[in-house]
């Protein structure tokens, strides 16, 4: 059996990385799952929050928006809203899990995943472009200050499964995310440990066994998922 679009219940959309996507930033990359675009950048900048002044460590934030024109009805330019806010911290903690700060130094890298088309999955493709983002500015830092070691620990991505009717989908686009019982976005390392887990039923309650079934639905695909992030860095190592 398979979905309306001819994909298998735990198949993933197309995906594609496009690195140094944008000229001028310092590190940048186009993400698609399927439909859903997003450009990540990654910025490094010589400074830190003041809690961390005089620590000799560094941090990590992130920005997310979507152009007006990123879906079918048309978003308000510089509206930040509850669910930007949740998704921002999302990314920036996501992403925070895998960089050693020690290393960084007192620096801020600032990620920013902007969404130019929206088809479901944006925060889940906002973290797996966004550590591409990541990796390659820190490479270009750990040359620039011959550092022995990258600041980079492992690799991050993340992706949602829903349950619509009795079976359990993998990567849903907005169509079966509208309609699905269940819905959950995971993040995972490449060591196998979750960062986070977020999941709601929006329809009937789901059970252990669901529960357990989804979480290995995801995994498998965040494991194809750190396939492709290897493939698109080259055989970058820290």
């Amino acid at each position: 059996m398979s979905r309306l679009s001819g994909r298998k219940f735990d198949q993933l959309r197309n995906i594609k990385i496009t690195r140094n996507y944008l000229k001028n930033a310092q590190s940048s990359c186009l993400i698609e799952f399927g439909d859903t675009h997003v450009i990540c950048t990654a910025t490094v900048e010589e400074n830190v929050p003041f809690f961390l002044k005089n620590s000799s460590t560094g941090w990590l934030t992130a920005e997310y928006g979507m152009l007006p024109c990123s879906c079918s009805s048309r978003i308000a330019r510089n509206k930040v809203s509850g669910r930007t806010h949740e998704i921002q911290r999302l990314i920036g903690r996501s992403l925070r899990n895998v960089v050693d700060f020690s290393a960084l130094g007192e620096r801020t890298i600032k990620i920013d995943c902007d969404v130019i088309q929206a088809d479901g999955g944006t925060r889940t493709a906002s973290i797996t472009g966004g550590y591409i983002a990541l990796v390659d500015v820190l490479t270009a830092l750990k040359s620039d200050l011959r550092m022995v070691n990258s600041p980079v620990k492992d690799c991050v991505a993340a992706i949602s499964v829903g349950i619509s009717g009795n079976e359990i989908l993998l990567d849903l686009n907005y169509e079966e995310d509208s309609k699905a019982d269940m819905d959950m976005n995971i993040v995972m390392r490449g060591s196998g440990d979750f960062i986070e887990l977020q999941g709601t039923a929006e329809g009937r309650a789901f059970s252990r066994d669901q529960f357990n079934k989804s979480l290995d639905i995801a995994s498998k695909g965040i494991e194809e998922l750190f396939d492709i992030q290897r493939k698109a860095l080259e055989g970058f190592t820290s």
